[in-house]
């Protein structure tokens, strides 16, 4: 194991948006088997503290690889496209006034069934985003779109978790 490889070579995945998650989980339990550092405790402390330093690589790749989002992030920075999310937030005007309506009936929603027809809306929203992102990354090698669509997809995330929140508050 070479602590170097990129994400998907540690795991011996192809470098794709498109993974299987259950392969993703496999290959991240057969990798914690092997450097376990209680695997390597009759070695000497040196040795168990290589095994953790290759433990906490792998636990890293692993929350990367296994969020899609943070997997098209990481695709898109392998491809030169960092994600820059704090400098950069610039979107199409059609997404921020979907953003503006989306704020606008969550602030408007007053039962829990409103808040719930709009957490349906932001999973379809969600979905088709993810479908774009894998089309742009996979199909078309445009990691300048994808990165432009990680952006987007950040802002649906923190929106839908507002929603999901104000669903709980409605709920209890």
């Amino acid at each position: 194991m070479n602590l170097t490889s990129d994400d998907f070579e540690l795991f011996g995945l192809p470098r794709r948006f498109a993974q299987d998650r259950a392969a993703i989980d496999a290959r991240w339990r057969a990798l914690q088997a092997e450097v376990h550092p209680d695997r390597f405790a009759a070695e000497g402390a040196a040795a168990q503290r290589v095994a953790v330093q290759y433990a906490v690589r792998v636990n890293e790749a692993y929350q990367r690889l296994k969020d899609p989002l943070r997997r098209a992030a990481y695709l898109c920075e392998l491809a030169g496209q960092p994600i820059d999310a704090e400098n950069n937030t610039a979107m199409p005007g059609a997404f921020l006034m979907q953003q503006m309506a989306w704020r606008e009936a969550l602030d408007e929603a007053t039962t829990a069934q409103h808040v719930q027809a709009l957490a349906d809306e932001v999973d379809e929203a969600r979905s088709g985003a993810l479908a774009a992102l894998g089309t742009a990354l996979d199909d078309r090698q445009d990691a300048a779109a994808a990165a432009q669509q990680v952006r987007a997809l950040m802002f649906v995330e923190r929106f839908a978790a507002d929603v999901d929140r104000r669903l709980e508050a409605l709920e209890s």
